[in-house]
C-alpha cells in the first residue's frame, strides 16, 4: 500500500527544513491517525453507548491487516475493547519515529542527529524529496480551498486536520479566510465520503483526538500559569 494517514500527516506537521514538529501532541496525533486508517480499512468498528454514561468502546473486527505497523496497532485493539480516547493515546505512544523511519527509507526524509548543549541527543527529520507532501497538499487544496468532492482518504486525513484546527496551515488558501477554511473542513468531516460505519469509527477517532489535545494544551497553560 501507499503511505498511512499517519506518515501523510506527520509530513504536513513537520517543519521541512528544520525536521523539527510544529505541534507539542504529535503522538496522540498520530494515534487518531492509525485508529483511522484501521476505520477506513474496516478492521475496527465502534459499538453503540448503551447509556449516556458509558464511553463507546471500539473493537477489533478482523485479526490481519497488510501493514505491519498497521498490524501492531489492531494487535492492541484487539487485546481489549476500550474507548477511543484511550486508543489515540495508547497507539500513539513511540509511533513518531518509526513513522519517520519509514518516510526515511522511501526517501522522503532524512534523518539529522545532534545534541542539544552538546550534552542531550536530539534527532529531527527534514524533508528530501517533497513531491509526495506536495501531492497531499494539493489533494487537500482541491477539496478545501476549490470545493472538489473528497474520497475516502482525503475525507479521513481532513478530518484529522479540523480535530486539531491544522486546516488552514496545510493549504495556500488566497482568497478565503482561514474561518473558512474550518468551515469546510468541518463540513468535510461530517460529510457522506464512506460508509455510515466507517464514518462513526472516524469520528471516535477525531473526537478522541481532539479532546486529548484540548486536555493538553489546558494542562500545559495550567502548568506555565503556574
Amino acid at each position: 500500500m501507499g503511505t498511512l494517514l499517519a506518515e501523510d500527516l506527520l509530513l504536513l506537521l513537520l517543519d521541512d527544513e528544520k525536521g523539527s514538529l510544529h505541534t507539542s501532541y504529535a503522538d496522540t496525533v498520530l494515534g487518531g491517525a492509525l485508529l483511522t486508517e484501521l476505520a477506513l480499512l474496516g478492521a475496527v468498528t465502534v459499538a453503540e453507548k448503551t447509556s449516556a454514561w458509558r464511553t463507546a468502546r471500539v473493537h477489533a473486527v478482523g485479526t490481519t491487516v497488510e501493514d505491519p505497523l498497521l498490524q501492531e496497532s489492531l494487535a492492541l485493539v484487539a487485546h481489549k475493547d476500550r474507548s477511543a480516547q484511550d486508543l489515540v493515546t495508547r497507539l500513539g505512544k513511540g509511533r513518531r519515529d518509526a513513522l519517520a523511519e519509514r518516510l526515511v527509507e522511501r526517501g522522503i526524509l532524512r534523518r539529522r542527529e545532534s545534541r542539544v548543549l552538546g550534552m542531550f541527543p536530539r534527532r529531527r527529520w527534514p524533508t528530501l524529496d517533497p513531491s509526495h507532501e506536495q501531492a497531499v497538499r494539493r489533494s487537500l487544496t482541491h477539496v478545501l480551498v476549490e470545493g472538489a468532492e473528497p474520497d475516502e482518504r482525503t475525507g479521513a486525513l481532513v478530518a484529522l486536520l479540523a480535530a486539531i484546527d491544522r486546516a488552514p496551515k496545510v493549504v495556500d488558501h488566497e482568497g478565503l479566510s482561514s474561518r473558512e477554511v474550518r468551515k469546510r473542513a468541518k463540513r468535510i468531516a461530517e460529510g457522506a465520503w464512506a460508509a455510515k460505519a466507517v464514518r462513526d469509527a472516524i469520528a471516535a477517532a477525531t473526537a478522541a483526538t481532539a479532546g486529548a489535545v484540548a486536555a493538553s494544551a489546558g494542562a500545559a497553560a495550567a502548568t506555565s500559569g503556574g
